[in-house]
């Protein structure tokens, strides 16, 4: 069977591969190589398939070099879209920070006429509360003046009926009657002049009390517009700050009352205004007036909290962000990264006080900042560091440069917010601040 099988082989490889001699002729001798067709099957088999191989290794070198300039063009690409997209990005910051700078100013020059507009309203409160006692005592001295004018009155008819009487006594009596009528000449005339001075008194306290009723309804328009534009003032002032707070997760009233509870004195920018009324029962403008008084209160102590929670933005520099708060191959990544040059100024956000300043591991050179309200900031992987533990800072104070200190790729910030200790994200209080600041 399998000599049937090789002899098949053999004759078919004889069709296509007939056997052939190859004579190698020298000058004294002639050879010749035997070509059998197994052997030139072999070797064409083996043609066939370096031939392939080199085909497909050639087609899959040009693939791939035809790939790799297509994946460099598209790399390059995303890189100009992304180069594009920062300088959207800090285009988009800057114009933010210029009108959060706007913003501050407005809000600034907003407290400047709102306690112009304060002092002007306290000023017209006691004018006219002068006018109406002045309104009042005049009322007075006009019912008195018409008392004494009556009076006068009652004595000028007494002395004439006396003389009506005298007018029929005896002669031996005339010259006592002259001598009583020189003396009631003289008392009527001296009644009749300050008859006179009083209905002159009167008429001129009249048109006095007229001029102070008129003095007073000019007065409470000018009120009236004060109230409006204060309560105005208010309401753009506080809703932002308001909304700011509770953005950032925050209670306002909750904030308000643990910052008044921190300032235990009297009196004050920290002590409620109010207007008293002695007693008696508020009037509309007074409760318009504690109103608006009881919401500056609050304006004022927004103020102080904003500086100590920390709403602004730890880099004034221009700069990239480069990494947010969330999990990341797993892990949390606690806070957000800032990227900008080497020795670039870091900032504190808020008031506090420093309880690290140093060598903290993987942080490298790391600044903590202890806040108000059991807030703490945390500020990684800097190049030098400007303030020591225990040092009071200032929202807005320099306390570091960047570096590239612990575990760190390249120069940046890490930068942190924990409340009660637990990570928070620390966009929640920057984006947060970005309507009012």
């Amino acid at each position: 069977m399998r000599s049937r099988l090789a002899i098949k082989v053999h004759s078919a490889l004889e069709r296509f591969f007939p056997e052939r001699r190859l004579f190698l002729r020298s000058d004294n001798d002639t050879r010749f190589i035997r070509l059998k067709p197994g052997t030139q099957a072999v070797g064409f088999l083996g043609t066939v398939l370096v031939i392939g191989w080199t085909t497909i290794a050639t087609a899959i070198l040009l693939m791939d070099s035809i790939g790799a300039g297509n994946f460099r063009e598209q790399a390059r690409r995303e890189q100009v879209t992304y180069q594009q997209r920062l300088n959207a990005l800090s285009s988009e910051r800057d114009s933010r920070a210029a009108e959060a700078v706007a913003a501050q100013e407005r809000f600034n020059a907003a407290l400047k006429q709102i306690s112009a507009m304060q002092a002007e309203l306290l000023g017209s409160e006691n004018r006219r509360r002068e006018l109406e006692t002045g309104i009042d005592v005049i009322q007075t001295t006009l019912r008195d003046t018409m008392k004494q004018r009556e009076e006068v009155n009652t004595r000028l008819s007494a002395l004439q009926a006396q003389i009506d009487g005298n007018g029929g006594s005896s002669a031996s009596g005339m010259s006592q009657d002259d001598a009583t009528l020189n003396l009631l000449s003289d008392a009527l005339a001296r009644t009749a002049k300050e008859r006179d001075q009083v209905v002159a008194d009167a008429e001129e306290a009249l048109v006095r009390a007229a001029e102070m009723e008129a003095e007073i309804e000019l007065m409470e328009d000018k009120n009236d517009r004060i109230f409006r534009q204060l309560e105005e003032a208010m309401t753009v002032s506080v809703k932002p700050l308001d909304k700011m707070f509770q953005k950032a997760g925050m209670n306002p009233d909750s904030i308000i009352k643990q910052v008044r509870k921190g300032y235990s004195g009297r009196g004050g920018p920290l002590m409620p205004l109010s207007f008293s009324t002695m007693g008696d029962q508020n009037s509309a403008d007074t409760k318009r007036a504690n109103k608006i008084l009881s919401q500056m209160d609050r304006l004022n102590l927004y103020r102080i909290a904003a500086q100590k929670a920390p709403f602004a933005n730890p880099l004034k520099d221009p700069y990239r962000f480069t990494s947010g708060f969330g999990y990341r191959w797993g892990r949390l990544h606690a806070g957000a990264d800032f990227a900008a040059p080497h020795g670039t100024p870091i900032y504190a956000t808020a008031d506090g006080v420093v309880t690290h300043a140093g060598w903290s591991s993987g942080y490298g050179r790391l600044v903590k900042i202890q806040h108000d309200f059991g807030i703490e900031t945390r500020y990684a992987h800097n190049s030098k560091l400007y303030v020591k533990v225990g040092q009071r800072v200032s929202r807005g104070q320099k306390i570091s440069a960047m570096g590239n200190t612990g575990r760190s790729t390249g120069t940046h910030l890490h930068y942190e917010v924990r409340v009660g200790g637990k990570p928070i994200n620390p966009m929640i209080y920057i984006k947060a601040a970005n309507d009012v600041f």
